[in-house]
């Protein structure tokens, strides 16, 4: 009996840890603009009631994706290219993360959603715009010869031979 009530007290001790975690998500593209702070603000409450408190967080923009996602939608399959994609980043005890995820999952508005553990610090890469500089062509471009137009000579062998020779030899 002493051995199960140190686990249990030892299980409690894990559930009170906290730490950073931070949520990456896919809304569906179809919907409104207006729309958008409500479903983030559904997101955030989740986090909030569990116990979380917020760091970073991305507003979500319309990108365009790698790859179609299929979504079931009305009994149907629909494919989209396109979603709003924004993150949080967020403290809260390690079970927080499991109620995000499932109600994540559970949302008719979040086409993909991915939770994990990470870092306070900002890990974020910045990246500079390069730097464009305006080239002035004054000449005009020639048209280059096709490779059958350059020689109309015959093909001598012999000489196709030693070339191939010369190249692969060590």
């Amino acid at each position: 009996m002493a051995g199960k009530k140190s686990v249990q007290a030892h299980d409690t001790d894990a559930e009170a840890i906290s730490r950073v975690y931070e949520v990456g998500y896919h809304i569906n593209p179809e919907a409104k603009e207006d729309d958008l702070e409500a479903i983030v603000a559904g997101i955030r409450s989740v986090i909030e009631k569990a116990g979380g408190t917020f760091i970073a967080e991305g507003s979500p923009s319309l990108i365009k994706l790698a790859y179609e996602i299929p979504v079931k939608l009305g009994g149907k399959i629909t494919e989209f290219d396109r979603a709003f994609f924004g993150w949080i980043k967020f403290e809260a005890p390690t079970e927080t993360a499991h109620t995000l995820e499932d109600s994540l999952k559970k949302s008719k508005d979040v086409i993909r959603s991915i939770v994990f553990r990470t870092v306070r610090e900002d890990t974020r890469t910045h990246f500079k715009a390069p730097q464009l500089r305006e080239v002035k062509r004054t000449d005009t471009i020639k048209p280059t010869l096709r490779r059958a137009e350059e020689s109309t000579e015959p093909v001598n062998e012999e000489e196709i031979d030693k070339a191939i020779e010369v190249l692969t030899v060590e």
